[in-house]
């Protein structure tokens, strides 16, 4: 998929969320996978601007540090999809599991189910990309103490679902705090301070992180089980 589009943006808002846009080719079909809803008119202006068909609004999980664009992005282009997993309790238009495909043209994300920061954690495959959510974080990962989480879970779900990847796939994950933008599979593998431990080492370092509770959890996480906005 040479002519694959693809772009990367931030939130500037305060979550340090990435978005990512991606389209099959350059005026083709696109998805947009983790929005945030401050950022909608940005995000639809560069899809009006690359002259893309927006298709699929696609979130990695349940987030509960900020609130998804989903909604928004429906009410201001009608006839874009919702797209979230099946096991994360949130309404969508389309509900997906673990082997399934979110095709955009020519182009596809293939979905795998990485529970463990939230029983409804997905990765997203295309080409030699994964985007990775709270799973997998450039040398971190996501929480592991609220919302169905469980760290032996998330260790089991890395290792098997995405650190089976070759080496050289790109991780993007769904936020960033340090700066960095990606890393590879074969980095974490070696690099992740947390994931390339055993797994008993793991389950104690996410046992012992003493993280305080998430400030936007209260406002966010309701409303992004509604697909981040309230019917009127």
């Amino acid at each position: 998929m040479r002519s694959l589009v693809f772009r990367q943006l931030f939130d500037t808002a305060g979550s340090s969320t990435y978005t990512y846009l991606l389209a099959d080719r350059p005026g083709g079909d696109a998805v947009l996978v983790d929005p945030v809803v401050e950022q909608v008119d940005r995000d639809l202006k560069l899809v009006e601007d690359l002259g893309l068909k927006l298709k699929y609004v696609v979130n990695t999980h349940c987030h509960a540090d900020h609130v998804t664009g989903s909604g928004l992005i429906k009410r201001k282009l009608p006839g874009v999809r919702s797209v979230i997993a099946k096991d994360s309790g949130a309404k969508a238009d389309v509900h997906v599991a673990h082997g399934d495909r979110v095709e955009f043209g020519d182009a596809f994300l293939e979905v795998r189910a990485t529970p463990g920061h939230t029983e409804g954690c997905l990765s997203y495959v295309c080409d030699n990309m994964v985007f990775t959510g709270d799973a997998l974080l450039v040398r971190g990962c996501g929480r592991t103490d609220f919302q169905g989480g469980s760290a032996e879970t998330l260790y089991d779900s890395v290792h098997a679902q995405i650190f089976t990847l070759p080496d050289d796939t790109v991780v993007y994950p769904a936020h960033d705090y340090k700066g960095h933008r990606s890393s590879t599979v074969g980095e974490e593998k070696r690099l992740n301070p947390r994931l390339s431990k055993s797994k008993a080492e793991f389950v104690e370092i996410m046992g012992n992180l003493g993280l305080p509770y998430p400030k936007k959890i209260d406002e966010a996480l309701p409303l992004n089980l509604v697909c981040g906005i309230q019917e009127e």
